[in-house]
């Protein structure tokens, strides 16, 4: 797994690639929450590289959710592959993330 994160227009994006499971959920989360700043009212997560999420990796995308709902701050995924997509459909997330075809999509949404 690799994350890379940006600030493009006031919004924090991380490009998340390779797999999300038992083994690095820890890592995944302890990545983005450090990236996040206090500061930051929209935050990203590009899926576009991702190939695999298991439950441990949904547990850190509901986690990140609620902190930043708490916080009034906007949260978003963008970029699910087919399988990935079924993956947060199947779970209900997808009723209670908002998911983005494109960051380009996400960023408009979110006012980037």
């Amino acid at each position: 797994m690799e994350i890379k994160t940006q600030r493009e227009n006031g919004i924090l994006i991380a490009n998340v690639n390779g797999r999300v499971d038992s083994a690095n959920a820890r890592e995944f989360e302890n990545v983005l929450s450090s990236a996040i700043s206090d500061d930051d009212t929209c935050v990203i997560v590009d899926f576009g590289g991702l190939s695999y999420i298991s439950s441990s990796g949904l547990r850190v995308i509901l986690l990140v959710a609620k902190s930043l709902r708490n916080r009034n701050a906007e949260f978003a995924l963008c970029s699910l592959s087919g399988p990935i997509g079924e993956v947060f459909k199947i779970s209900g997330f997808d009723k209670i993330i908002s998911i983005y075809d494109s960051q380009a999509e996400a960023c408009a949404a979110l006012g980037g």
